[in-house]
């Protein structure tokens, strides 16, 4: 009934041919199920029809061998009635079959009557459990007096008929075999081949232990047993197991009487057994059938389901159509392109209220059809409608085509042109404009166009343009084989003046220095504002150097005025390094960087001049060049090493400090001067990590002496640069190596000079105190050569003065020089600092610093700076015995 509900709810939705072949399916499945069901009914009836043809012909053979059961079958009707509830589908044969065995009943006596009587009623309630079986087997049994009573079921294990034990069944006293008995799993072709042939063709095995082997009894375990009888049970025309009967107790004759009948009640039970397997056959195909059509209904169930949404969601697709029609009509009207649509005959299809505004032409002159007049009137509005008409003509012949591009109008305006064709299912209906106003757009474009090509503050050329100028110049310079210089112009000492009167006033005369210029150079040069305070030039089409110079000495020229700037009158000069093509380089690239080599040349000999590029200079800059490319590399590839001078007291001979100076052994340059890469490690802020390294390598190294040469009070000084002092974390850095290092802090001097501690005095004064803080010792290095003032100098926690070496080199011939250094002395003693004179390297310094009363010496009298294995040598060669005043180390 669900199933026609549910048949009759799709019917009336609406109809498709989608919905219609469902519905035929699912009636035809129907009707399949159930044509299958009454076919596996009708089959199970046939199989039960032959199956009991096959039975009576059976129990013929037995009526043949009793002829004197004269029995009826109106004496009990019911008694072997299987299934009480369908005596009608009972055939005739089994009907026989029944008759049969109560003939053969009544004839052997009462026993077999009552024992008769006992099976029926276990085989009404049969169900092919062990407990059915029991009852039955007890009952023949107790009927036939014997032992044992066992039933086998074969089943075939490659190609072999094997025995299963089912049941059995002992009378008292004899020993139970259900769990173990001897037969259970055995091959019949192995085992009893014989017994095989008889129960195979229906014949029954009956046999005293005297007809049998000592092979036989011991491979079928038979030593207990005296008569034996097997009934074979063929079911379906197969021999599918066996009834036996032992009799333990005394050689039993089995009547014919008695063998009839157990063959009979072995051919009901097989009858019994194949109608369970039909039943159970028909139930599982019952249950298939059930669940296909439970299956069928939820298929059913759920394609209608989906019909009614498929019905909605059409309906859905209904309404968000209308809408995305209505919204896109309304975004045609507001959208800020004019849209024109033309149909395959040229005819206006469509437009927006924009294009009209756009294009200036009346709405009615549109709707009115006259096309012609709406072009003149549109092509009278261009600047180039010849153009215009070209491209409608390209399209015309190309309609697949798709055109981007810009139409500009008299007026000034233009218009960004987009056009592409209409297709309806894949043919070209017609074509699609698209104009939008970019006159603003490109405006703005030019702007940023000049801006991105120009220097904002002077509004010269940048870099940029002053390349593709260049590239220009000199493509036409090849072209006439022709002359032009480039200059590279920087202004002298403009960062004081920026950085001391603001950058405000630093713009104002870039700008004006910019104007200046402009004014000497001719209308074909051109010049840039490079960056910073760096500008360059382009003099194309020039004679000879000459006419370069000319134009040089002019721009120096205009420079000696002096620069009037709010309430500042400003001098300054200007450096230019000026390189030639051909004669200095091929290409833009090298001739500026060779216009920057000279400017170099110019500022390192004093500024406000010219000079020309020559190879000579070009060397000098390479160098410098190839030393900070390898600078950068150089800690890293370990090519650094420290060197150590010892500092002595010509008093004792003993060496009581250890300066560490830093070395760089190139790997292809070999040893490299510090007076060449420190100033450059300086510029480049790699003096930072490489003055750690030599910060850690030394306290590391003064350590290792300690403890190796036991040297507890031996001190190492190492010098401070300038951006090292300014480094925030100096104090943190110096305490982390300190302590990575365990060397006392007592045992380490840090170096500065004069100019690093009067840069900013209240910043050194505050470092200062921090390290002393941490118990290092401070010494001002090159003392004399700067400009301390003595009032700072006893406000600084600093505990030695170093005499530079300039003053102790001519000590003894300079009247001067023996001032200062005798009014250093004086000074630290009065200020309780020790003192230490640098650079000594002959006997006469030597003594006259004595008398000075300078006990501290360091030069090369005493020893050059040394490796340190050399310097370990040494302290281990002083601490035997005291160092000679007097001793050069070679």
């Amino acid at each position: 009934m669900q199933i026609t509900r549910v048949l009759l709810q799709a019917k009336n939705a609406p109809s498709t041919i989608k919905e219609t072949t469902m519905l035929v399916l699912m009636v035809g499945l129907c009707i399949y199920l159930g044509v299958r069901i009454i076919a596996l009914y009708r089959a199970n009836y046939r199989s039960s029809k032959v199956e009991n043809q096959r039975k009576t012909s059976s129990r013929k053979v037995f009526r043949a061998n009793t002829p004197e059961i004269l029995f009826t079958k109106e004496e009990n009707p019911n008694l072997f009635l299987i299934n009480n509830q369908s005596p009608a589908a009972e055939s005739d044969e089994a009907n026989q079959l029944s008759q049969s065995v109560k003939e053969l009943a009544s004839n052997c006596g009462t026993f077999y009557l009552e024992a008769l009587a006992a099976i029926e009623q276990s085989l009404l309630n049969f169900d092919n459990r062990l407990r059915c079986y029991t009852e039955i087997l007890q009952t023949l049994g107790k009927v036939c007096q014997v032992s044992r009573v066992y039933i086998f079921e074969n089943y075939v294990n490659d190609d072999d008929l094997i025995m299963h034990l089912q049941a059995t069944w002992c009378a008292e006293g004899i020993t139970s075999k259900n769990e173990k008995h001897s037969w259970h799993k055995l091959s019949y072709t192995k085992f009893c081949p014989r017994w095989l042939k008889l129960l195979a063709r229906g014949d029954i095995v009956a046999e005293t232990i005297t007809d049998l082997n000592k092979t036989e009894i011991q491979a079928l375990g038979l030593e207990d047993v005296l008569t034996i009888l097997i009934l074979p049970i063929i079911a379906k025309g197969n021999f599918v197991g066996f009834i036996g009967f032992d009799n333990c107790k005394e050689a039993q004759i089995w009547e014919a009487k008695e063998t009839a009948f157990l063959q009979a009640v072995a051919g009901v039970l097989s009858l019994v057994h194949d109608r369970l397997l039909a039943d159970n056959a028909l139930k599982t195909v019952i249950l298939e059938t059930q669940d296909s059509a439970y299956q069928l209904e939820n298929v059913v169930q759920e394609r209608t389901a989906e019909l009614h949404r498929e019905i909605a969601e059409r309906k859905r697709i209904q309404t968000e159509l209308e809408k995305s029609l209505s919204l896109q009509w309304a975004t045609l009207e507001s959208t800020a392109d004019g849209i024109l649509v033309i149909d395959n005959q040229g005819k206006i299809a469509g437009f927006n209220q924009k294009f009209l505004q756009m294009w200036r032409i009346p709405e009615s002159l549109i709707t009115s059809g006259n096309y012609k007049e709406v072009l003149r009137l549109a092509m009278k509005q261009l600047e180039a409608p010849e153009q215009y008409f070209a491209t409608i003509r390209e399209l015309y012949f190309n309609p697949d085509t798709q055109l981007y591009d810009a139409i500009a109008f008299k007026d000034g305006r233009v218009l960004e042109r987009y056009s592409q064709p209409q297709r309806i299912n894949g043919k070209i209906v017609g074509r699609v404009w698209s104009f939008r106003d970019i006159t603003a757009h490109k405006l703005a474009e030019a702007t940023i166009r000049h801006q991105a090509l120009h220097d904002l503050l002077t509004d010269l050329p940048n870099r940029v343009l002053f390349n593709e100028r260049l590239s220009e110049a000199l493509a036409q310079s090849q072209k006439h084989n022709t002359k032009l210089a480039v200059c590279f112009l920087d202004l002298d000492r403009f960062k004081v003046i920026n950085d001391t009167l603001s950058h405000a006033i630093g713009d104002q005369l870039l700008q004006i220095v910019a104007q200046r210029l402009i004014e000497c150079l001719r209308e074909i040069d051109t010049i840039a504002r490079w960056g910073g305070d760096e500008f360059t030039l382009i003099l194309p089409e020039i004679n000879d150097n000459q006419e370069v110079t000319q134009i040089v000495e002019s721009i120096l020229a205009a420079f000696k005025p002096v620069f009037e700037i709010e309430n500042y009158q400003l001098h300054i000069s200007v450096s230019i390094g000026i390189a030639l093509y051909p004669m200095h380089g091929q290409d833009a690239e090298t001739l500026i960087k060779h216009a920057d080599v000279a400017l170099y040349r110019v500022k390192s000999q004093g500024r406000n001049h010219y000079q020309f590029y020559n190879s000579a200079i070009n060397s000098g800059s390479s160098e410098l060049l190839t030393l900070e490319n390898s600078l950068h590399s150089a800690l890293e590839r370990q090519e650094f090493e420290v060197y150590y001078q010892p500092q002595v007291n010509i008093t004792t001979g003993e060496i009581t400090k250890i300066e560490a100076l830093l070395r760089w052994r190139h790997l292809e340059l070999g040893l490299i001067p510090p007076q060449k890469f420190i100033p450059l490690a300086e510029e480049t802020g790699l003096i930072i990590p490489i003055g750690e390294w030599v910060l850690r390598t030394a306290c590391a190294q003064n350590k290792a002496w300690q403890d190796a040469l036991n040297l507890p009070s031996l001190s190492v000084a190492v010098n401070l640069s300038a951006r090292q002092f300014q480094q925030p974390n100096l104090v943190n850095m110096v305490q982390q190596i300190l302590s990575e290092t365990q060397l006392n802090h007592k045992c380490l001097e840090l170096e500065i000079t004069e100019s690093i501690a009067m840069k900013n005095v209240e910043f050194t004064k505050r470092i200062l105190s921090e390290l002393h803080a941490l118990g290092v010792s401070i010494s001002m290095d090159d003392f004399g050569t700067g400009y301390c003032s003595l009032s700072y100098l006893k406000n600084f926690p600093i505990h030695c003065l170093k005499i530079d070496r300039s003053f102790v080199r001519d000590l003894s011939d300079d009247n001067h020089d023996a001032a200062i250094t005798t009014a250093i002395i004086a000074l630290a003693h009065g200020l309780k600092l020790a003192v230490v004179a640098e650079g000594v390297e002959t006997e006469e310094q030597r003594n006259f610093l004595r008398l000075l009363d300078c006990e501290l010496m360091q030069g090369y009298l005493f020893s050059r700076p040394l490796s340190a294995e050399d310097t370990t040598r040494l302290l281990k060669k002083t601490k035997s015995r005291r160092m000679n005043p007097s001793f050069l180390v070679a």
